[in-house]
């Protein structure tokens, strides 16, 4: 039998490959025996292996269920997520993954709307603004665009996950693009809080120091009610699985909702703020 040499240090897309061989060869299975557990043929499983074919999300979902590695560290999925948003923050493709199978999301964000609550046109002003001071070049904005899309998606699925927004008022107040641009994004937030899955409040600028959060605060309940907690510095996004470290972040959390208006008040402030009423 013919046995292409692989080359994993090549590229990404060639590690994965290089990485699914050996996973496959560990448990002692041909391609035709990954194949049949993946609900793959053989030729693609080979394309994979040698590099010929990308992966997609789906042939890594399977990978991990067929190799018993969905869910951790060493996902495929993972990887996958790794290779097609490699220009994102390090950490963040991981993070996405399990955000997208959260049963319960809760954030808190200063400064600018949420990416799970922004329209198109707000997240581009913002892409495009990344554009021009070069942080990052037009295929990677449109990369970003392209992810804050497929994010939102994922929260359409069945049974939907409870999301809990607390937005500092920052967010609302500060004008990002065309004042059109900016009412349209408020508008999209008042269609969100109408949701029948979601808690939308704003935390207003006179709690002060009643705050018991200062930065943006990411925790997720995951299907089998496991917690964990995300965070972002100028380097690199942070995932927390420690018990013991992310439920105090939780705890914070429910300080916070206690404090912050009510989603009608909320709804409200906006309402008025739509309206040009201070």
């Amino acid at each position: 039998m013919n046995r292409k040499e692989l080359h994993p240090d090549s590229g990404p897309q060639a590690a994965f490959g290089a990485r699914l061989r050996s996973s496959r060869e560990k448990r002692g299975w041909t391609q035709d025996e990954l194949a049949g557990r993946m609900g793959y043929s053989s030729v693609h499983i080979s394309a994979v292996e040698t590099g010929r074919k990308p992966p997609t999300l789906r042939f890594a979902r399977s990978a991990d269920r067929a190799l018993g590695v969905e869910g951790t560290e060493d996902s495929f999925e993972r990887e996958w997520r790794e290779i097609r948003h490699g220009s994102l923050l390090e950490g963040f493709p991981e993070y996405v993954g399990h955000e997208g199978r959260a049963a319960e999301i809760r954030l808190y964000e200063v400064g600018i709307i949420h990416g799970l609550l922004q329209t198109p046109e707000y997240a581009s002003v913002l892409a495009e603004g990344a554009v021009k001071r070069g942080a990052i070049t037009l295929d990677q904005a449109n990369e970003r665009i392209s992810l804050i899309a497929e994010r939102q998606a994922a929260l359409a699925r069945k049974p939907p996950p409870l999301v809990f927004v607390v937005l500092d008022e920052s967010c609302i107040r500060r004008p990002i693009g065309e004042p059109a641009v900016m009412d349209a994004q408020l508008a999209r937030l008042i269609e969100f809080a109408e949701l029948p899955n979601t808690v939308f409040q704003i935390a207003e600028f006179t709690m002060g120091h009643r705050s018991p959060v200062r930065l943006p605060i990411t925790v997720l309940t995951l299907p089998d009610r496991s917690l964990m907690s995300y965070a972002e510095s100028s380097q690199r996004g942070h995932l927390e699985r420690d018990g013991k470290s992310v439920l105090p972040m939780l705890t914070a959390y429910h300080q916070l909702q206690a404090e912050a208006l009510s989603q009608a008040a909320s709804v409200a402030m906006i309402e008025r703020l739509r309206k040009g009423i201070p």
